[in-house]
């Protein structure tokens, strides 16, 4: 699409108007066409009742739409919904132009974000899957220029069931290639121990500047949607010797179909195996308790629903109402309100982190004898330690400790545990 002037259209039915949450209708379109690379040179919004089986929008709609395009000398139509293949070709044929739907906007975003061979071939697999359907349509295009290929009995139709053919095969071999990163992403997962934080929100949220700003990582950042498309998981340093595993990921969007969600199932496999959520949300949009929303339900289908969530109101610096940050902290207990740009809040995001990592640690009585240099590191590393005192040659501790590294911990050599129990968040 780079290079392109767009018309850009939309379809509003009254449960359209009550989801976007107060946002101006095609304001999250323009800037997919803007991430990329078009211009947009018109804009057109029809309201009814629900869109026409045919052509999506109504026929004198779609006459102005035509109209528009003409004036403002635009190549392409790009539609803010899914249309069917029937409502794509027929769309294409009227407005006499390239017409593509808001799927087809994202996968080609997805395209020219892609670096690694894991995003390559996610976004491969999503691509077939969505174009599979939509196949006669690409003939119908061959069918206007030579005339004769696409009909019924003829080479265009035997070609079009061989593409068929071979897209189901590399649909196969694309699932299959997904499956085997997926379970390497596990074993990768499972081997680093550690507290593993997932970031996750909605896309231009400012994930991957928090990102850079909690651990110094090298990311890339870009005011486009969805410049992050592969996991990066990176040391988050949290004060007194603790630290945790922190992972960005692909940012989330409204309406996003489903096929795209289970696509990027290998990189969202950090999420799935998170102890904690940071759901990043930018208090600075006005649609940002619906982004919100849109995140929530995101997780509910990766089933990440039962992790546990931190909310993360970033870009305070951009907010020129003070009232709306305190409101959305008390509207969300326990969250905290950060600039990951400025660097304000980003100590209360630590404590709140470490808060949450020892939530369900047990208070635990340790003794450390005097050659106990290993076990006062592992301690350190992964207990927060509460009191210490000498005793003679020993070292006397307390301190909350995960279940998981209590155990460890009591297997080291010159360790000895007094007592443990449960000591919940205090």
């Amino acid at each position: 699409m780079a290079g392109h002037r767009v018309v850009l259209a939309r379809l509003l039915t009254p449960r359209d108007r009550d989801l976007d949450g107060g946002e101006e209708p095609l304001a999250e379109l323009r800037r997919l066409a803007e991430s990329a690379g078009a211009a947009p040179a018109g804009e057109l919004v029809q309201r009814r009742e629900r869109p026409t089986g045919s052509h999506y929008f109504g026929v004198g709609k779609a006459a102005e739409i035509k109209a528009l395009c003409r004036r403002e000398r635009a190549s392409a139509v790009i539609v803010d919904a899914e249309l069917t293949p029937i409502q794509g070709r027929n769309l294409e044929k009227e407005l006499g132009c390239t017409v593509l739907d808001r799927t087809e906007l994202i996968l080609d975003i997805f395209a020219s974000w892609a670096r690694t061979r894991q995003a390559k071939v996610q976004v491969e697999l999503a691509g077939l899957e969505y174009f599979m359907p939509r196949l006669r349509r690409r003939w119908t295009h061959l069918e206007r220029q030579t005339g004769g290929i696409g009909v019924r009995g003829g080479a265009g139709e035997r070609q079009l069931e061989l593409d068929q053919r071979i897209i189901r095969d590399r649909i196969t071999d694309c699932r299959r290639e997904i499956a085997a990163i997926g379970e390497q992403r596990r074993r990768l997962v499972a081997a680093r121990g550690g507290f593993a934080v997932s970031l996750v929100g909605y896309t231009n949220a400012g994930k991957s500047t928090l990102m850079r700003a909690l651990t110094g990582a090298d990311v890339y950042i870009a005011d486009r949607l969805f410049a992050t498309l592969d996991t990066r998981t990176r040391e988050m340093k949290l004060g007194g010797g603790l630290s945790a595993l922190l992972s960005d990921t692909v940012g989330f969007i409204r309406r996003l179909p489903h096929h795209l969600v289970a696509s990027f199932s290998a990189t969202l496999e950090e999420t799935r195996s998170a102890d904690l959520i940071l759901h990043v949300a930018d208090l600075s949009s006005p649609a940002c308790r619906s982004e919100m929303e849109t995140v929530r339900a995101v997780l509910a289908d990766l089933g990440a629903d039962r992790t546990p969530v931190l909310p993360v109101f970033n870009k305070i610096d951009l907010v020129a109402e003070p009232s709306l940050v305190t409101r959305a902290l008390a509207d969300h207990p326990g969250s905290v309100a950060v600039s990951a740009k400025t660097g304000a809040g980003l100590d209360g995001l630590r404590a709140a982190v470490v808060e949450r990592m020892f939530q369900n640690a047990e208070e635990a009585e340790l003794i450390l004898a005097p050659a106990g240099g290993q076990s006062e590191y592992f301690l350190r590393r992964h207990g927060l330690v509460l009191e210490s005192a000498l005793d003679g040659e020993v070292l006397r501790v307390r301190a909350r400790v995960r279940p998981e590294h209590l155990g460890k911990l009591a297997e080291l050599p010159g360790v000895s545990v007094v007592s443990r129990g449960s000591a919940g968040a205090r």
